[in-house]
């Protein structure tokens, strides 16, 4: 997940290159710069973070028992999937967004990875230590290649879902992170208008993925879990941990912000966009798993992430854009990072066959959403913020040549 880059956005320029001009948000005439803030983009991260707080309350970790619990875990199947893709599709957009043609690469990607490893490092500390605490016995595969977020290349459980397992999907944006300036460059000579054209191909790429996981990378051996009977690990793995497959949502939020900014993305209001992303949850959740989970599942946000920036760049009224949903927004990726800690110490804690009644179970699953916030607050104020801001700064000419 990506967080807005707080520096990045302090001075916006649009991307400009052969084929493009300076940038007009959603064709808007008057030459505006892309605004300081995306807020309501901001606020929407917590809603997708919470989807996945909600997949792993109620699929993985099963705080509710009963004919209920199944029927939310059931409604939430998908709710972990979809919110990792719209943070990949987001990160491609907003990057694109606020990229600076001034920025050096290098202090781009300092920027980048003082996002991510921060939080990464002292979380994977926390998993490590809980899991040394409870006696159980950590091998290299267990800790090396989580720590240096390499283990979504490996086509292996114990090593892709390694130390704190959420973390997979920072191997992915490791990946982006690397390959954005390239991407971007060459995506800016693209000409406005073979854009579309470009958009429908990555949509097309990314429904022919999973259709490679699911006719051409054998099945055997089987997943031994209900409802994965017919499937691989492998199949799984390619489809939805293989960074390479993954950073095609990456690239799309790219060309979607490139459409946006040179004034050829067609213009739909938030409730239509918001409409189109809860039918595309609907479609993914009856989908079969691998066409659920990826394939073009990420591709219905796509109009959802389109109009809240545009919704922003013109200053359209926005609920998500009031302080609270910010504050919560800029909360997103600590929660992410700390929330299945919680939940699953939460459920040793109670006990693997505990059950209560549904108002009790539902208040364990409110008082992990309130510990997960209380300790993304505490990692976001003494980690994460005062990292970034650190690694934002531009080294002055007396300190050094630039990054």
């Amino acid at each position: 997940m990506t967080e807005l880059p707080a520096r990045d956005l302090a001075e916006p320029q649009p991307p400009t290159g052969p084929g493009t001009s300076p940038a007009h948000p959603a064709g808007d005439p008057s030459g505006s710069y892309p605004p300081a803030r995306l807020d309501t983009l901001t606020g929407l991260r917590f809603v997708a973070a919470l989807l996945v707080f909600l997949y792993h309350s109620f699929v993985e970790v099963s705080l509710v028992s009963g004919d209920t619990g199944l029927r939310l875990g059931s409604a939430m199947d998908r709710g972990g999937s979809y919110g990792v893709g719209f943070f990949f599709v987001l990160s491609g957009f907003v990057l694109t967004w606020s990229y600076r043609p001034d920025t050096s690469r290098g202090l781009f990607l300092r920027r980048r990875l003082a996002k991510i490893f921060p939080n990464h490092l002292v979380t994977l500390a926390a998993a490590i230590l809980l899991a040394v605490s409870t006696g159980a016995a950590l091998g290299v595969s267990d800790w090396l290649p989580n720590l240096f977020l390499l283990q979504s290349w490996w086509p292996d459980p114990v090593v892709s879902s390694s130390g704190n397992p959420v973390s997979w999907s920072l191997s992915c944006e490791l990946l982006f992170y690397l390959a954005f300036p390239f991407l971007l460059a060459a995506i800016e000579r693209i000409p406005r208008r073979l854009l579309w054209p470009a958009t429908v191909a990555v949509v097309a790429l990314c429904a022919g993925a999973a259709l490679v996981g699911r006719y051409v990378i054998s099945n055997e051996p089987a997943l031994p879990y209900p409802g994965f009977e017919s499937m691989s690990f492998h199949q799984v793995w390619f489809v939805y941990w293989f960074p390479p497959v993954r950073m095609l949502d990456f690239v799309l939020g790219i060309l979607v912000a490139r459409l946006v900014l040179t004034g050829q993305w067609v213009r739909i209001g938030m409730l239509p966009a918001l409409a189109v992303a809860v039918a595309g949850y609907v479609v993914s959740t009856y989908s079969t798993y691998l066409l659920g989970v990826g394939g073009i599942a990420s591709v219905w946000l796509v109009p959802l992430i389109a109009s809240a920036a545009t919704a922003d760049a013109r200053g359209t009224v926005s609920v998500l854009r009031g302080p609270v949903w910010v504050r919560l927004g800029e909360l997103s990726f600590a929660f992410y990072m700390v929330h299945y800690l919680v939940l699953t110490q939460l459920r040793k804690a109670l006990g693997p066959e505990w059950t209560s009644s549904l108002g009790v179970e539902l208040l364990v699953v409110l008082l992990g959403l309130g510990l997960s916030l209380g300790l993304a607050w505490i990692l976001y104020t003494l980690v994460e913020r005062p990292v970034t801001v650190r690694a934002g700064r531009r080294r002055s000419t007396t300190a050094g040549a630039p990054s």
